[in-house]
């Protein structure tokens, strides 16, 4: 049976719609908290919260764009009025940006689109999800950075400005708030199986495995088990930190001569 050592809490996932995010507010409504779904993606949002109410869990979706002021503010406030407050927040939304391109050549539209869900948008949500939290009496927030934001990828300009200043904020807000009873962490990520990732091509796919030094990607299930514990008791004494979610790839380089994992034929 699973522990719910979230009962009676309410949470906010954004970029609920797939991948980490989907499967964060599914293990969220399992372990007992009451969650609201948000994206863009109004259908894959609405399956989400179907899937989770199914299961005997309490969801809804409310459609929002993280990077509009006044969506965001709409989506806290709905949130209140379903379940009275508002302890819990994963800053997950991501979207726009470019495909791998050397800095020179990135268009400026296609940097700003980047900044504006990833960077802005976690803004955004903290801006109105911290006062909903004080009047709760506390909360935990987990905003999503990325390997690349503490590690950058050349190519991935958009995105690894987003992800290295989701990290700023988080530690600002961290600091701003630690004596009024919110605690704000981030999770980087590595390579994870999502949908997206699940369809690169077999030589893309080895390329990535063989950057792990566990040999493979993570699980988005991995992913959304630490943000459970960042936003259970058992992280009451943790805010401000960047808790990598990696296979080791953060640590550091693999040891030298380390021989190549065997393929099948």
């Amino acid at each position: 049976m699973t522990e719910r050592t979230l009962d009676g809490q309410v949470a906010i996932v954004t970029g609920a719609s797939r991948g980490i995010g989907a499967v964060t507010a599914r293990v969220l409504a399992q372990k007992g908290a009451s969650v609201v779904c948000s994206a863009r993606d109004e259908v894959g949002l609405a399956a989400v919260a179907e899937d989770i109410t199914a299961a005997g869990g309490s969801a809804i979706a409310v459609p929002t764009d993280v990077g509009d002021a006044g969506a965001v503010a709409r989506l806290v406030t709905r949130t209140v009025e379903a379940y009275g407050r508002l302890t819990i927040a994963v800053n997950n939304a991501m979207g726009g940006g470019h495909p791998p391109t050397r800095l020179a050549d990135v268009a400026v539209d296609d940097f700003d689109s980047a900044l504006r869900t990833g960077l802005r948008g976690v803004f955004l949500s903290m801006k109105y999800e911290i006062p909903a939290m004080l009047a709760s009496g506390g909360g935990a927030i987990v905003n999503m950075t990325s390997t690349a934001g503490v590690h950058p990828i050349g190519g991935l300009a958009g995105y690894v400005s987003a992800k290295a200043g989701v990290i700023g904020l988080t530690r600002s807000a961290a600091l701003d708030y630690a004596e009024a009873g919110v605690r704000v962490n981030a999770l980087a990520p590595g390579p994870t199986a999502t949908e997206r990732l699940r369809a690169a091509d077999p030589k893309s796919m080895r390329r990535i495995t063989d950057s792990v030094p566990m040999r493979r990607m993570g699980a988005a299930e991995e992913v959304a088990a630490a943000v459970v514990w960042l936003c259970s008791p058992a992280a009451a004494f943790v805010t401000g930190t960047v808790l990598p979610v990696d296979g080791g790839m953060l640590a550091g380089a693999a040891p030298f001569g380390r021989p190549a994992p065997e393929r099948e034929a």
